[in-house]
């Protein structure tokens, strides 16, 4: 589905050049369509061109909410689905972070329950970090340690590994959390032939990762390419590219990698080892359930 960005063009000034054609070139339209033609000297509205009248009111009117009218939802819901397959998953991640001369820096492993309502649970998995969970419910995020019983209340920003946040790993939901338009078409990447549609995405809510969000997508399977990510501050945060599990017919996306713009240029890439369905316990989406039992086992 290709969304044409025709509709973004302003509706006064196509009226107006409606309104500019030759008098002949109205009538035949008028005739074409079905329409009375005009009295000598009148304007569509029958007093001279002065006023819209009933006709012109109609087109300003339809032309207005054909600009107003586009939805970009059915899009995002379909960049989601190569990250989310189903409504509640079970991810294995693998984070690891690179040097801005390529060279390896840490690496740490998670597993997801990326659930239905924006509810995700992370296990940490690595040595150092054995034990600890990270909760999301909406826009609560608490981190929680396995040698206390009190849940710590933390932000979607609060850093995992690298460049990678507690949003970035438990938050897969474009569509429920970004509202925004179709800016047009434009190449996929800088030195690439391919076209990509260009959406620009505005934050709905106030517990997403990042304000706002330019984001990349395939013209024909629209699957996620690229995307600039902006903080609260409207600066750029981070870049993302996303790397599909088979180029030629894509099914998920395979790999996140995130480029920090605002210090160190590390790259992070977040690898999705294995997914499958699950849905978890009630409980386990529960702070207090989690504090006082830190064994899941």
């Amino acid at each position: 589905m290709i969304y044409s960005t025709t509709t973004q063009r302003n509706p006064i000034a196509l009226l107006g050049q409606w309104r500019r054609r030759s008098p002949a070139s109205n009538a035949r339209s008028n005739v074409a369509v079905g329409l009375p033609l005009a009295r000598r000297g009148e304007g569509v509205g029958g007093s001279g061109g002065r006023t819209l009248g009933g006709l012109g009111i109609a087109l300003l009117a339809l032309l207005l909410g054909t600009a107003s009218a586009q939805d970009i939802t059915p899009l995002l819901k379909d960049a989601d689905r190569y990250r989310m397959s189903a409504e509640n998953l079970q991810v294995d991640t693998q984070v690891s972070v690179f040097n801005a001369d390529g060279s390896p820096d840490k690496q740490r492993r998670y597993t997801v329950f990326a659930q239905s309502e924006r509810k995700s649970l992370v296990l940490m998995q690595s040595p150092v970090e054995k034990g600890q969970k990270v909760l999301m419910l909406g826009d609560d995020f608490w981190l929680l340690m396995p040698n206390t019983q009190r849940p710590m209340r933390i932000t979607p920003m609060q850093k995992l590994l690298g460049d990678a946040s507690t949003g970035d790993i438990a938050t897969m939901n474009w569509a429920g959390d970004y509202s925004g338009q179709v800016v047009g078409e434009e190449p996929c990447q800088a030195d690439s032939k391919a076209s990509c549609l260009h959406l620009s995405l505005q934050a709905a809510r106030k517990g997403v990762t990042y304000q706002r969000i330019e984001l990349w997508i395939g013209k024909t399977r629209h699957e996620p390419v690229r995307a600039d990510l902006f903080v609260q501050s409207d600066k750029l945060a981070k870049q993302a590219r996303f790397v599909m599990d088979k180029p030629s017919n894509p099914t998920n996306v395979a790999e996140m990698v995130l480029v920090d713009q605002l210090s160190n240029k590390k790259e992070t890439r977040i690898q999705y080892l294995s997914r499958k369905e699950r849905t978890v316990a009630a409980e386990w989406l529960n702070p207090m359930f989690l504090a006082r039992n830190p064994s899941l086992d």
